[in-house]
């Protein structure tokens, strides 16, 4: 089963909107990161530490079935995301602020991959209303407003 392209669509605009709203100034942190652990805390207020920690878990596991690359990731007990760095997700040090050149630096296929799922397992358990509305608290200046393409998963 590989990733519903509506929810990589989804990813690779998060991933996109971090690189291009990273200070330039300060040392890049990597985006999957940075989308991961603004979904930890939005979630973890929502679902509790343990509820997120598990659809985290479940996501990483769907995830490694497409991308091997993240065997060396962990999901620790209070949902923190680990072993992400080794040399899979390196970015340039300048950044346009162009977005699809953002989006093809943002991260590695993986971890466009590992964010997808998770997003898939929001909208399953969340629905769709939710899991837009969690997504633009989050990150309210981001392009969300495709919302249509959440209903569109395949069979």
């Amino acid at each position: 089963m590989t990733t519903p392209p509506e929810m990589r669509d989804l990813a690779q605009r998060l991933l996109a909107y971090e690189v291009v709203a990273a200070e330039t100034s300060e040392p890049l942190e990597f985006a999957t990161s940075r989308v991961y652990e603004k979904l930890r805390l939005g979630l973890g207020e929502f679902a509790g530490v343990a509820g997120f920690q598990s659809l985290a878990s479940r996501a990483l596991a769907l995830a490694r079935t497409e991308a091997p690359s993240l065997s060396a990731v962990r999901i620790s007990a209070d949902g923190a995301l680990q072993g992400l760095g080794h040399g899979l997700y390196e970015f340039e040090t300048q950044m346009d602020n162009d977005e699809d050149r953002a989006a093809e630096h943002a991260s590695g296929e993986g971890g466009i991959i590992l964010i997808a799922r998770l997003l898939g397992l929001l909208l399953i358990f969340l629905g769709e209303a939710l899991t837009l509305s969690l997504l633009r608290i989050t990150w309210p200046g981001a392009a969300l407003e495709d919302s249509d393409s959440m209903n569109r998963r395949e069979a």
